[in-house]
């Protein structure tokens, strides 16, 4: 039962993430044209805070290895996400316009733009995301021996999310709805996963207890 619903958790956080980087894909264009720098610097940002997440996830997970924790990391960012269609225009506005006009742009900032832009609206939620990874590999371990089959079992339904993420997005989602829907969605389901989290540490302290009753 802990593997499965540490695998669904999982699941669903790599395909958060991978349907914020494909949509943010689209989504930065629209401020920074469709040159190949914007998908590198989309692809960049996303890799950047998967490496902050995985890192931050697990000394978090050693220091306070509760659920509850990736809760209220997760609730915020969920709230971000959501938030995205208000916030994302006039801040990516304000990247571009700090440019004076009439002046052509130096070529290190047409390549540079696109990187902050991203880092501004994406990189703090994938990060909260990229933590669930170590700290549910921290949570799923009761023994050495099962290490190997804890992580290989984590890290392998993170992927299969983010591969789920990535052609429901890519085939699904941008054809069907505006971004600023998916956006919308996605933040909802980013709070939703932070609330399992909480739910989920009451029942590991409630079943702790019975456990301990039993002995």
């Amino acid at each position: 039962m802990r593997d499965a619903v540490a695998a669904a958790l999982v699941f669903t956080g790599g395909f958060i993430i991978m349907v914020l980087e494909i949509v943010g894909a689209r989504f930065l264009p629209i401020y920074f044209g469709s040159s190949f720098h914007v998908w590198v610097s989309q692809i960049g940002v996303i890799l950047i805070a998967l490496a902050m997440g995985y890192y931050g996830g697990g000394a978090l997970a050693d220091r306070w290895p509760r659920p509850r924790v990736l809760g209220t990391l997760l609730l915020p960012a969920g709230l971000l996400v959501l938030a995205i269609p208000q916030f994302a225009a006039p801040l990516l506005d304000a990247v571009i316009a700090r440019h004076p006009e009439g002046v052509p742009i130096p070529p290190f900032w047409l390549k540079f733009d696109p990187v902050l832009g991203s880092a501004l609206i994406f990189l703090l939620p994938c990060v909260a995301l990229a933590a669930l990874s170590p700290f549910m590999i921290r949570l799923s371990v009761r023994t050495l021996a099962r290490v190997g089959h804890a992580s290989g079992l984590i890290i392998a339904s993170s992927t299969v999310g983010s591969i789920g993420g990535v052609f429901i997005s890519g085939f699904v989602l941008i054809d069907r709805y505006p971004m600023s829907t998916i956006f919308r969605l996605t933040g909802g389901c980013t709070i939703l996963l932070g609330l399992a989290f909480i739910a989920l540490d009451r029942w590991l302290a409630a079943d702790g207890k019975e456990e301990r009753t039993t002995t």
